[in-house]
Formats: C-alpha cells, sequence, structure tokens
C-alpha cells in the first residue's frame, strides 16, 4: 500500500475478537498469530485508541486494553455489563457505558453506568449515572483540557488540568437542555461549545454557539432558530471552525417522505449563520464534512439522488450529477470519496478524485453493512455483517481503482459483527498520490443473483414453471397444498372435476347425434325441407340447430362464409386417437418410459431453481438419455 504501510484489521464476531494482517499490498488479509485471539461469545464492543497505541474490546466478563503492535494486554477492566467503548481524543482516558438498571433489593438502587478509566493506570477515575443511549458519551476539546457531559438536561463542564487527577466536581453548568444536545468543537483551546435546545408550543428550537467559558443566555456568536426540529444532529469540521445542523422530524407534515423532514443549516464561530440550499424536493440522505474544512458534501432528494459540494459560504462548489446513493465517505486525507447505495440500494458504489472532480470507478457490492477507508487512503473495506443482515456474512478490500483485493467469506453458523481499521497517529501517513492507472485485482467468489425468471410460490411446483403454458392449464396441474406432487387432486376435487365435466359434455356429438336422433323420429323428407329452408334463408331449420346444440360447446372450427350464407356450420372432425402398437406389452413399456420422462423433466426444473435433490432423484434425472433410446427402439421396432 502507499507509505509502505499496511494497517491491520480488528475483528469482532459471533465466536470472538481477533486481529488480521497483511504482510504487503495485495496480500491476502490472514489471523495475526502475535494476537491471542479471545474465545468469548459476549464481544459487544471494540475499538482503537485515536493515536493507534490501544486496542480495547469489552468481551462480557471484562474490558481489556492492549497495546500495539506487541498485542500485550496491560490491563482488564472490571465492567462485565459495557455497552459502549470510547477514548478520549488524546487517548489519556477510556470511556465505558452500560445500560442503567435498578434492583429495588439493593440498598443502593440508582449505580452509576457511565465510567472513566485513565488508560495509563486502569484506574476509575470519574463515574455517573447516564440514562441517555444515544448521545451517551463525553464530549471532549481537542486538547483534553475540557470535558462536557450531557445529564438529565444539564451539561456539566469539567475542566482538566495537564498532569492532575480529572476533577470529581463540575467546573459550570447549563441548564434547559432537556432532550436537548451539546458539542464540543476540536479546534484550539478554549474551544467552542454548541449548545441545542428543543422547542415547546409556539416557540421554536433553539442551536447557540458560545466560546468557553461565556456560557450565558446573552453571550453566544451565533444562533439558529427552526421550528420544524424534533431532533438535531451537529458536525463540526476538523479545523473547529464551522459547525452543520442537520434537522429532523420523525413525521413529514406535507406527506413528500415517509422518513420525515430533514432541513440542514451551517454556523461558523465568526458568528454567520446560514440555510443550505437544497435545489430539488425529496429527503435528505447524507452530508459529510471534507477533512480538509474547507467544502462539504450532501446527497439529497429522490432517486437517482444528487450530490452537491459546498464551501464555507454554502455556495456550490461542484455537482456529481445524480445516481443510485444514500451515503458518503472521505478518505483521511479529503482527496478521494466514495458515494455509496446501501440499505434498500443494490451495493452502488462511486469513487471520486476531488482534486480532478472526476469519476475513478464505479463497483457493485451488494448486502454492504459497513464501508470504511484505511488509513493509508488507496483502499477501502466493505462488509456485510450481523445482525443487520445474519447471512453471507463476510468482508471484501477494494482498491480505489474498483480492483478487489481480498475477499473473506465468514463461516457459516457463525456471525461477523464489526471490523475496524488499525488507527495512526497524526501526522505517520503522507497524503497518497492519486492514480487513475487501473491495477489487476482478484475474481470474487460471492455467489451472484439469479437470472432466472421469477416465479411466484404457488407456481414452484407446477408442472408449467417456466415452461410457457398459459395461467389456466397452469393451475388446472398445480397441486392445491404447498408440497405435494404436481397434478395431485383430492378425492374431493376428482368428484369436482368430474361433475363439472359431465356439466360440460354435450348431450349430442358435436350436432351428428343430434341429426340422427332428428332422422329416427322423422323421415328424411323432414331433413331436405329443412336444408331447403335454410339455403332460402328461413330461420326455423336454423333455430332448430341452434336448440340441438349444448349452451355451453363453442363451436371449434367457425366458417364465416358459410354463417353469412345462412347455412349452419359444417360439424368438426373427430380428434384423431393415438394408435398402439398392437402388443399390449410394448404399449405398457412406451407408457411407463413416458411417465419418467416425464417425472424426470420436474426433477430438473426443481435442480435449476436451486432445490436440494436426493441421491436416488440425481440417478433418475442422469437416466434421461438411456429411457429416450430405449423409446425410440421400442418405436421403431
Amino acid at each position: 500500500m502507499a507509505n509502505g504501510i499496511s494497517p491491520a484489521l480488528a475483528i469482532r464476531s459471533s465466536t470472538g475478537v481477533e486481529v488480521w494482517k497483511s504482510d504487503a499490498f495485495r496480500a491476502p488479509y490472514v489471523p495475526d498469530s502475535g494476537f491471542a485471539r479471545d474465545e468469548s461469545k459476549l464481544c459487544r464492543a471494540i475499538v482503537y485508541s485515536p493515536n493507534g497505541r490501544f486496542l480495547a474490546w469489552a468481551n462480557g466478563t471484562t474490558v481489556q486494553i492492549c497495546t500495539v503492535p506487541d498485542w500485550k494486554v496491560v490491563h482488564k477492566l472490571p465492567r462485565p455489563k459495557a455497552f459502549y467503548l470510547k477514548f478520549s481524543p488524546g487517548s489519556t482516558y477510556l470511556m465505558t457505558w452500560e445500560p442503567y438498571t435498578e434492583n429495588p433489593k439493593d440498598e443502593v438502587k440508582e449505580k452509576p453506568n457511565l465510567f472513566l478509566y485513565d488508560v495509563a493506570s486502569g484506574k476509575e477515575v470519574y463515574s455517573i449515572i447516564q440514562k441517555r443511549h444515544a448521545d451517551w458519551q463525553m464530549h471532549w476539546a481537542a486538547d483534553e483540557s475540557l470535558a462536557a457531559v450531557l445529564v438529565g438536561g444539564e451539561v456539566l463542564f469539567y475542566e482538566v488540568k495537564p498532569k492532575a487527577e480529572f476533577p470529581t466536581k463540575p467546573t459550570k453548568r447549563l441548564g434547559g437542555a432537556r432532550n436537548g444536545g451539546v458539542s464540543v468543537s476540536p479546534g484550539p483551546s478554549p474551544p467552542y461549545v454548541a449548545f441545542y435546545v428543543p422547542g415547546t408550543k409556539g416557540a421554536p428550537s433553539m442551536c447557540r454557539l458560545f466560546r468557553y467559558p461565556n456560557l450565558e443566555a446573552n453571550q453566544p456568536i451565533a444562533s439558529k432558530s427552526f421550528f420544524q426540529a424534533d431532533k438535531v444532529e451537529m458536525l463540526w469540521n476538523q479545523k473547529g471552525t464551522g459547525v452543520l445542523l442537520l434537522t429532523s422530524t420523525d413525521v413529514d407534515q406535507t406527506g413528500q417522505s415517509y422518513y420525515g423532514k430533514q432541513a440542514l443549516h451551517f454556523m461558523t464561530v465568526k458568528g454567520d449563520s446560514f440555510a443550505v440550499q437544497l435545489n430539488t424536493e425529496g429527503s435528505l440522505h447524507a452530508v459529510a464534512w471534507s477533512p480538509r474544512s474547507t467544502e462539504f458534501c450532501v446527497v439529497y432528494g429522490f432517486m437517482p439522488a444528487k450530490a452537491t459540494l459546498y464551501n464555507l459560504k454554502c455556495d456550490v462548489v461542484f455537482e456529481f450529477g445524480t445516481g443510485n446513493r444514500n451515503s458518503i465517505y472521505y478518505n483521511e486525507f479529503g482527496n478521494l470519496l466514495v458515494f455509496g447505495g446501501f440499505g434498500n440500494l443494490t451495493g452502488y458504489v462511486e469513487v471520486w478524485d476531488l482534486n480532478k472532480k472526476k469519476q475513478i470507478a464505479e463497483l457493485k457490492a451488494p448486502d454492504t453493512t459497513l464501508l470504511e477507508w484505511s488509513p493509508v487512503g488507496d483502499v477501502f473495506l466493505t462488509a456485510t455483517t450481523a445482525p443487520r443482515l445474519r447471512m453471507s456474512n463476510g468482508f471484501k478490500i477494494w482498491h480505489h481503482t474498483g480492483a478487489l483485493l481480498h475477499e473473506t467469506h465468514w463461516p457459516e453458523k457463525q456471525e461477523l459483527l464489526e471490523v475496524v481499521w488499525q488507527k495512526y497517529a497524526p501526522g505517520v501517513l503522507k497524503e497518497n498520490t492519486v492514480s487513475n492507472e487501473k491495477i489487476e485485482g482478484i475474481a470474487s467468489k460471492t455467489p451472484q443473483a439469479s437470472k432466472q425468471k421469477y416465479v411466484p410460490p404457488g407456481m414452484r411446483n407446477s408442472i408449467s414453471a417456466g415452461s410457457g403454458e398459459t395461467a389456466s392449464s397452469a393451475a388446472s396441474a398445480r397441486a392445491p397444498i404447498p408440497g405435494l406432487p404436481p397434478g395431485y387432486r383430492s378425492s374431493v376435487q376428482q368428484a369436482k372435476d368430474k361433475k363439472q365435466k359431465n356439466k360440460n359434455k354435450p348431450k349430442a356429438n358435436d350436432g351428428t347425434a343430434g341429426q340422427t336422433n332428428q332422422n329416427n323420429k322423422t323421415a328424411n323428407g323432414t331433413q331436405n325441407n329443412r336444408a331447403a329452408s335454410a339455403g332460402n334463408g328461413a330461420s326455423t331449420g336454423t333455430n332448430q340447430e341452434k336448440k340441438s346444440r349444448p349452451k355451453t360447446a363453442p363451436n371449434p372450427n367457425p366458417n364465416p362464409a358459410q354463417e353469412e350464407n345462412g347455412s349452419p356450420p359444417a360439424a368438426p372432425k373427430p380428434a384423431a386417437t393415438q394408435k398402439g402398437s398392437g402388443d399390449p406389452e410394448k404399449d405398457k413399456k412406451i407408457k411407463s418410459i413416458n411417465k419418467k420422462l416425464k417425472d424426470i423433466k420436474l426433477l430438473k426444473e426443481k435442480n435449476e431453481r436451486g432445490e436440494k435433490l436426493e441421491q436416488t432423484q440425481i440417478i433418475k434425472m442422469n437416466s434421461e438419455a438411456e429411457l429416450i433410446k430405449e423409446l425410440k427402439a421400442l418405436k421403431t421396432s
């Protein structure tokens, strides 16, 4: 890979935690023998520290911290219920969160569930009750000089001094944020604080921007109000100079979108605020900052969705056109961008060179639930993970030109839960030069979707499935209950069929027998008079002809010329019956072979649909050629 570095992969599955490595570019990823695989089946979280020095995971018994790359476990934290893990920006502290529970039998009913540990010593330095499931973590300044946590509608601020213990009491408090949110900028200190307060009846929602420690209501640097907002997501750029506010409602009152209504706003630390104008209707699918902090990308509108690049003044910089996309992924350096169409889309992936504003590659990665760029910046990973998808789990590594470099199918009856790239400290990796030269990859072994014509479930056991027969003929041959042999009819259905057949059966054979009966009752002169009256255009004989024919019997050979002349239609010729060979034994063998060939045809259709056949059925299917040869010999002899 670029920079001569091949990052490792930390993998969490239903059978434990393991680390995989690659020795060189294009070399396959294999389990790292230097990492002692954790065989726990209750691994709930795994995370690398931002500086890449530590790897932590929760295995259902303890939270373990090991050093990288020697994979030596340095701490085992007594947190068996830990559900989420996250490091502070400088990798000094590790936060753990577990679901909040109360036990009436305990003396102390309310117990802390958010814990903060010092990574160097492994000691617990802070704990608090945090009932929020979303936005549970502490928000930090980039240099870890300030930590903020939203608890019970109040934001608690802790000022952390270098080489000092974490404070036990908050330095400042900011109230009025029940069901609201807080976010601290990642820029230099003193940091900026974005504070969201939900609206009440008649009052709009409000987002204010403060510069710590000036947190009074009359001291905001910028503010933005909006009525249609049930929740707000605050997205800072890496330099901490601007924040995007993605507002959303659970219900779209206009009825245009099932997913609610979204809007995008922008605030700067200089006091400016803008509403980002989207030039088409529809949902806002994704928004992401460029790592360069000078522009951001938005995917929006009805499918095929538009993608647009904006600058810090919310002016359009570039239009990517439309496509089947609903997600955005920048690499670490901001020179490559991936658009993905996942979830209810088919896994369409586009790779763009942002320096040249040119599309490099497009590929298909169906059933993708996770996509992440390598820290090197020239390859990315796609994975199919549980619990979103529990079948066909595995991961693939792609070059930015669209070549498949690695593919792993996870074993059956096991679930792949998470795949994480190894992290590196800032400045270790240099920006790679984007090359449009195609490289040769490997062929995917993932089974492709069947291109066979779809057959409804009720027709899959039918003789006519895929054979082009009409629906009426297929319905008569189809079994009334799924799983029964094709053409099966119960005794009740056979009785109904017989009754219907007798009802439709004509009383006379196509008028010939009726004419014979008429001759028995009358003289030949009557018949001659009837024919003469028909030739003269009289309607008497014709009406008698109509009365003698059954009402439900159709005219098999209509003759328009005869109808125009007033003459009755000609009687149809009787259907030719299949003549036997004269040898009962030979006829019996031919009938038996024809039945076997019919069964073989059904077995071949089952095999084409991917149904599993038994060994006896396979042997029977393979005997088709011999049966055809035997049938020809019987017919010619």
